[in-house]
């Protein structure tokens, strides 16, 4: 019966439609008189007769920022005369087709963006464009590798013509990917060309040659490389594109699968091969003198976080480097020594760096100074920067050549490091500052930024944080556990920064997952775990973990668990004094932190009702909403009601009752701090689960806070010069030890402690040669005294001879020996 309603209800909306002539053609997104174009039109069952005509969903949604993805414009009508031109972004057109099932189909182009990019379909040759959808086109590194063709041992690819790497090279691909019984292998080119920084910097991918045409499309090929020819080596980056043969060489946006891009050494001029190591350090000391004219950008880059705790808890600034993951094994080939990898979510403002920050397994940041693993800046942001397209903004491909070919040049292919960590150092965390955190979890309970904790059961939509200066606005919905239950738990968070998105993320029916809205139309990610959205970014890798990341730095994690939703919210320090809301005023005094709406403070942090009228005060206004409302049941309870339902009146204390059946197991789940949260969601909530749900949370509410608390570091500490040191750790408590080489001798300190002020204790070290004047006067000293004996005694032999000779000689009489 109630699917018959809903028919009878869009054949009449059809009609009126029909009859008023309101149609969704050039209306997507919009609410019309008489119909809707909007995204909640279907689940709210008031969509225009011609909606999903003009305002179309398409599959796959994403492909690889390179092109060549083939998709389904689904429930479009077209026919066999209908000729399909696809625009993305309003300026890059690729020709579509009709299948023999009728369905129209677009080729995503090779585009310089990441994220979602505007899509136009025409069905008459392009003389118009009425169909409108969105593309997610995805960084190459973060698309999943079962979209891609392989490069067998990418590692032989990428050193080919380096001593003892040669032979025949092989890839793969799924034949799927490529709708063509044969193919051509093509090497694709990427290049910047103008004055860097100026208007006449430009991106260019070109095609270069073809290794093979007419290949079977078996998912296979190998060959022998050669020195390219024709100049053509001259292109260091590029990657292969698997192509039907049926088109012509270098055909732009036709379908293909592309591998990942690469440095093209094993089509690198014979001269690489005939002495690779000299080859590279040419273009090491090239990239030098380039690098020695560009502006500085260290200058500006966020500092690294001191230890890999801090860097994993920092979610709103750092995220997860793909290349250096320990949660995937710690296969970190450009950062030997190191475990885990992360790098800046946000690229510097002026200049589009970014910053890359390695740790070692005990947890400290590796650099440079101490390791060839060690983290380094980058001049371009690997994952690119808003607004793209052009250098050195272009998603990976700037990164590459500003940051890893040079990487190459200097360390790979020849032994030169020390020319890249000149221009690349670490950067230390001495000026690396930790975000305050604040929690809503349970039925539910709140922890604010600083430390303040209490409970408010209220139903409705309220304020979480609001930030006048920074523009930041987040939202939560309440409502009741069940209907039996005088409780009530979070169901959903809305967000935005200024200009941004809007981001909601919440409980799906069933409380099983957790589903995220882009401006009100639900977002899948069963293709993509990132996305680059319009002032903010989304992750989220499974259906229960969503974080979001805005360019304050300001992130919200928002994890499922029990059917209740733990929200955290990560501030950094810029945030200060500039926050109101249910999670209080971010300045590290928890006396101030209950502020109602109105501006009086609470003044008594134990009485539930007090409390139970601070968050009260703090209920949106319809203008401020930045929910949605795309049921009766959320229209008629929220948006058409009272932000603040003031006849749902919870239970503010915990029953007492040692006859509850529940009674004795509350003593063995909830124990220690927060029990009294763990005690509520049990007795209230009537749900053990759920009690342990909120134990575990505030438990990593605790862990969180402690991971984020601040720590001291020294800096990096040299060794002496002619000498060494040992350890490379320079946070508070760390010793290190300095020696000095063979022939030489320490003066100053011979270990150096990390104190609590930041400074080094013990005196400067240095290594001498020894000082042997001493022993150098004093064996002149001997000396003389030796010669000045040894002439004494000869002048006193010589003396008494004389007197020999004289006495011999004399008269006899009259003369003695006293007289002479």
């Amino acid at each position: 019966m109630e699917r018959l309603t809903v028919v009878i209800f869009v054949l009449v909306v059809s009609s009126i439609c029909s009859t008023f002539g309101q149609t969704c053609e050039g209306n997507c997104g919009k609410q019309l008189d008489s119909c809707s174009c909007h995204s909640t039109c279907t689940s709210l069952s008031s969509c225009c007769a011609d909606y999903k005509e003009f305002c179309v969903d398409i599959f796959p949604y994403s492909g690889s920022i390179f092109g060549g993805t083939d998709f389904v414009i689904l429930d479009a009508s077209f026919n066999e005369s209908s000729n399909i031109v696809c625009r993305f972004n309003n300026d890059t057109n690729t020709l579509g087709y009709v299948d023999e099932n009728g369905q129209g189909h677009c080729i995503s182009p090779l585009l310089y963006q990441t994220g979602w990019v505007p899509l136009h379909i025409s069905s008459d040759n392009g003389t118009t464009f009425s169909q409108v959808g969105a593309w997610l086109s995805v960084h190459t590194g973060k698309l999943d590798s079962k979209f891609k063709a392989t490069l067998d041992n990418s590692t032989k690819w990428q050193y080919y013509g380096t001593p003892n790497v040669g032979g025949t090279l092989e890839m793969a691909w799924n034949t799927s990917l490529v709708r063509a019984e044969r193919v051509n292998i093509e090497l694709w080119g990427y290049r910047e060309t103008g004055e860097p920084y100026s208007e006449h910097w430009q991106a260019e991918w070109e095609y270069l040659y073809s290794l093979a045409k007419d290949h079977p499309n078996d998912g296979s090929f190998s060959f022998l490389p050669k020195p390219a020819e024709n100049g053509f080596s001259s292109w260091e980056l590029g990657a292969i594109r698997v192509s039907s043969s049926a088109n012509p060489d270098g055909m732009r946006n036709v379908h293909a699968v592309w591998t990942e891009d690469h440095a093209l050494a094993w089509h690198l001029e014979q001269k690489f091969r005939d002495d690779s190591a000299v080859w590279a350090l040419d273009k090491c000391l090239a990239w030098d003198q380039l690098e020695n004219q560009l502006p500085n950008f260290l200058s500006e880059i966020i500092d690294c976080p001191c230890t890999l705790a801090q860097a994993r808890a920092d979610t709103g600034r750092f995220h997860t480097d793909y290349g250096c993951d320990i949660e995937k094994g710690s296969v970190c080939t450009y950062h030997p020594g190191s475990v885990h990898c992360v790098r800046a979510i946000q690229a510097s403002p002026k200049y589009a760096a970014g910053q890359q920050c390695c740790y070692d397994s005990t947890g400290a940041q590796v650099l440079t100074a101490d390791s060839i693993g060690g983290s380094t800046p980058d001049r371009a942001h690997d994952w690119g920067s808003p607004p793209y397209r052009t250098p050195p903004r272009v998603p990976g491909e700037s990164h590459w050549v500003y940051d890893v070919l040079s990487f190459y040049y200097c360390c790979l292919w020849s032994d030169n490091c020390h020319y890249y960590f000149k221009h690349r150092p670490s950067s230390d965390c001495r000026r690396y500052q930790s975000p305050s955190s604040a929690v809503v979890f349970g039925d539910p309970h709140f922890i604010t930024f600083d430390g303040v904790s209490y409970s408010f059961n209220g139903k409705g939509e309220y304020s979480l944080v609001t930030s006048a200066d920074k523009h930041l606005t987040i939202q939560g919905r309440t409502e009741p556990v069940n209907d039996m239950i005088k409780a009530t738990k979070l169901s959903a968070v809305a967000m935005r920064e200024a200009a941004s998105d809007v981001v909601e993320v919440r409980l799906l029916s069933g409380h099983n997952s957790l589903q995220v809205l882009l401006n009100q139309k639900a977002l899948s990610f069963t293709e993509q775990s990132w996305m680059d959205l319009d002032g903010v970014f989304v992750f989220s890798p499974t259906s229960t973990n969503v974080t979001v990341m805005f360019p304050s730095g300001a992130g919200v994690e928002v994890r499922l668990r029990e059917g209740t939703m733990a929200t955290t919210v990560l501030l950094p320090e810029g945030f200060k004094d500039s926050t109101l809301g249910l999670l209080g005023k971010l300045n590290g005094d928890a006396k101030d932190d209950l502020i109602l709406s109105n501006g009086q403070l609470v003044q008594n942090n134990s009485d539930p009702q007090e409390l139970f009228n601070f968050g009260a005060s703090w209920a949106i206004s319809n203008t401020s909403a930045l929910f949605t409302y795309d049921s009766t049941y959320l229209l008629e309870t929220y948006y058409h009601a009272h932000r603040h339902d003031a006849s749902f009146v919870p239970v503010f204390s915990v029953p007492e009752n040692p006859d509850d059946p529940l009674y004795n197991q509350v003593s063995e789940i909830c124990s220690g701090q927060g029990s009294q949260f763990c005690r509520y969601d049990i007795l209230v909530g009537r749900n053990l689960s759920l009690g342990n749900a909120t134990r575990l949370s505030y438990q990593s509410h605790i862990s969180l806070v402690d991971d984020l608390k601040r720590v001291i570091s020294c800096g990096w500490l040299s060794p002496p010069t002619n000498g060494k040191k040992e350890g490379t750790t320079y946070l508070q408590g760390a010793k290190v030890r300095l020696s000095c080489d063979d022939g030489f001798s320490l003066q100053g300190s011979s270990v150096r402690t990390c104190q609590e002020n930041g400074q080094w204790f013990g005196e400067e070290t240095t290594c001498v040669v020894p000082n042997n004047l001493p022993g150098i006067v004093a064996g002149s000293v001997i000396g003389a005294i030796t010669i000045i004996v040894m002439i004494t005694t000869i002048v006193l032999h010589s003396r008494k001879q004389k007197r020999k000779v004289c006495a011999a000689s004399a008269p006899e009489e009259g003369m003695s020996s006293e007289a002479f």
